[in-house]
C-alpha cells in the first residue's frame, strides 16, 4: 500500500464545473467522487476536444460517490457507464430520489430519440444506486469506508468522509487516514436546508472555492431584498425573468415568494395588481418534477419549513403558482407575456441561460425595457448569463442560439442567493474542525478565488503556528 492515498483530479481544476476526483485505495482499487459536466469556458483536462468523454483510466474504479445531483457533478455519468464502469453509485437518500430525474434529462439530451436506450440506461442506474443514510459509515473496500454528512448546498447534498487504512511498512500496523471531499458546501439562511457542520478532523481536505475570494451580501435579509427588487421591476408593467437551476434555487425561490405573497396579501405589487393575484410561473418540466420530489422529502426539511406545512400552507405549491409543462403551452406563455402588460414572475432554467426555456423568454423580451431579468445565481465565464449580466447594464448585446440580441430590459443581480458557502463559510469549515487538516487541496473555483482562499487559509494556520500543505491542483 502507498504511504499516503493518492488523489487524481479529472475536473473542477480549471474552473467551477466538471467535478470529478479519484481516490486511490490500492494499485488496483479506487473511488470516484462525482463525474460532472464541463460548462462555459471550463475545459476538459489535458485540453481534450470532447467535454463529455471519460479521458482517464476507470479500470480500478470500484464505486462512484455522488456529493449532490447538480449537472456539473453528475452530468458525465452516462459517458462513465458507456466507458464500462461497473461499480455501484452511492449517494444520500434524497439524492437517490433526485439523481434518476437528472440523468434521465442528460440521457435524453445525449441519446435524442433513442427511447429504448434511455430506458436501458435508467434501469441500469436504478440497479446501481445505493442510498446511504447521513452520518452512518459504509464499507466500500476491504481497507476503506465512507460517511456522508449534510453539506447544506441543495437537498441531499453531502460532503464525504473517507477513512482509508494503510499498511505501515515499518511496523506493519494499520494506519488510518481520513480524506474529506467537500463537494459543494452551502451557506446559512437557506430556507429548506441547515448549514453544514464541519467534521471532527481529517488528514487531507479537498475543498471547493467557488466564492473563495468574496463574501455574500446579507443572506438574512435576502427575502426582503427580493421583494423590493420585484416591486420595482413590476412597476414597469412587464415580466420579471429569473433564470434558475431546476434543483435547489428554484425551490428556494418558490418558498420565499410564497412567504412574500402570504405576508403582503392584498397589498399592491404593481399598479392595480395585488400580490396575491401576481402569477408566479414555473416554466420548466424538470424543475416541476424536482419540486414534487422536494415536497415528498419534506421530512428532510428544517423545522421552520415543516411548521409552515403543519399550519396548512403550501410553500412550494401555493395558489398563485402556475406550472407550464407542455411545449406548446410554453410557446403561448412566452408570446402572451411579451405582448401584454400584465405583470408576472417567470422562473425557468437554465440558471446560466445556456439552454432551456429561459432562452425563448430572453429572445422575446430582452429588447423591451418593460421587462427585467433578475439573476440570483453565479454566472460562469463564457455563458450567456455572464454576458447579459456584464453587458446588459451598458446597453450591450448577447448572442443566443447564434443570434445577436440587443439588451434593453432591466438587469438586476441579487446577492445572497448563492447555494455556495462564501469565503468565511469555507474558512470556518476548516477551522471549525477539532483537528485541522495537514493537507488541503483547493478545487472548483476560478484561479483568483483559489489563490485568495489559499492565502487566507495560510494566514489562519500561521496565526495558530500550525503546519499545512496547501495545493491548487492543475490536473494529472
Amino acid at each position: 500500500m502507498q504511504p499516503n492515498p493518492t488523489i487524481h483530479h479529472h475536473g473542477a481544476i480549471n474552473g467551477v464545473t466538471g467535478s470529478c476526483h479519484q481516490l486511490m485505495l490500492a494499485p488496483d482499487a479506487s473511488l470516484l467522487i462525482d463525474c460532472g459536466l464541463f460548462q462555459g469556458n471550463d475545459a476538459a483536462p489535458r485540453g481534450g476536444p470532447d467535454e463529455l468523454a471519460i479521458g482517464f483510466d476507470i479500470s480500478t474504479a470500484r464505486a462512484l460517490l455522488v456529493t449532490h445531483v447538480h449537472i456539473d457533478h453528475v452530468g458525465r455519468i452516462p459517458w462513465l457507464l458507456a466507458a464500462g464502469f461497473k461499480g455501484p453509485i452511492l449517494c444520500s437518500e434524497p439524492s437517490a430520489r433526485l439523481l434518476p430525474l437528472v440523468l434521465e434529462d442528460a440521457f435524453k439530451l445525449s441519446l435524442s430519440r433513442q427511447t429504448e436506450a434511455v430506458e436501458n440506461y435508467l434501469k441500469l442506474i436504478d440497479e446501481r444506486l445505493i442510498a446511504i443514510p447521513y452520518n452512518q459509515w459504509h464499507s466500500v473496500h476491504q481497507n476503506a469506508r465512507i460517511r456522508l454528512q449534510r453539506a447544506g448546498h441543495i437537498l441531499g447534498s453531502a460532503y464525504i468522509e473517507c477513512e482509508v487504512q494503510e499498511a505501515n511498512t515499518e511496523n506493519r500496523k494499520p494506519n488510518t487516514k481520513t480524506i474529506v471531499f467537500s463537494g459543494d458546501l452551502g451557506a446559512p439562511h437557506a430556507p429548506l436546508l441547515n448549514p453544514p457542520q464541519p467534521p471532527e478532523h481529517c488528514d487531507t481536505l479537498v475543498i471547493e472555492s467557488t466564492y473563495g475570494d468574496r463574501q455574500h451580501q446579507q443572506r438574512d435579509t435576502r427575502r426582503q431584498r427580493l421583494e423590493a427588487v420585484i416591486q420595482r421591476a413590476l412597476q414597469d408593467q412587464g415580466t420579471v425573468l429569473i433564470p434558475a437551476f431546476s434543483i435547489g434555487r428554484t425551490q428556494e425561490l418558490l418558498y420565499e415568494l410564497e412567504e412574500i405573497i402570504h405576508q403582503r396579501g392584498h397589498q399592491h405589487a404593481a399598479d392595480g395588481l395585488p400580490w396575491n393575484e401576481l402569477p408566479v410561473i414555473l416554466d420548466s418540466p424538470l424543475a416541476s418534477r424536482f419540486t414534487r420530489v422536494y415536497r415528498d422529502l419534506e421530512h428532510f426539511w428544517p423545522q421552520e419549513a415543516r411548521q409552515r406545512i403543519a399550519a396548512g400552507r403550501k410553500p412550494l405549491a401555493f395558489e398563485q403558482r402556475i406550472t407550464v409543462d407542455d411545449h406548446a403551452d410554453h410557446q403561448r406563455m412566452v408570446q402572451h407575456l411579451a405582448d401584454t402588460h400584465r405583470p408576472a414572475i417567470v422562473i425557468a432554467a437554465s440558471g446560466m441561460c445556456t439552454g432551456g426555456r429561459i432562452v425563448n423568454y430572453l429572445k422575446a423580451m430582452l429588447g423591451d425595457p418593460r421587462h427585467n431579468v433578475l439573476f440570483v445565481g453565479y454566472q460562469a465565464a463564457g455563458t450567456p448569463g455572464r454576458d447579459i449580466q456584464t453587458h446588459g447594464p451598458k446597453g450591450g448585446y448577447v448572442k443566443l442560439d447564434g443570434e445577436r440580441h440587443t439588451i434593453r430590459a432591466g438587469i438586476e443581480t441579487l446577492g445572497g442567493y448563492s447555494a455556495h458557502a462564501d469565503q468565511t463559510g469555507l474558512i470556518e469549515f476548516v477551522t471549525g474542525m477539532a483537528h485541522w487538516p495537514e493537507q488541503i487541496r483547493i478545487v472548483h473555483g476560478d484561479s483568483g478565488a483559489k489563490r485568495t482562499l489559499a492565502g487566507e487559509l495560510w494566514r489562519r494556520y500561521e496565526e495558530k503556528g500550525r503546519a499545512v500543505e496547501i495545493e491548487v491542483p492543475v490536473g494529472d
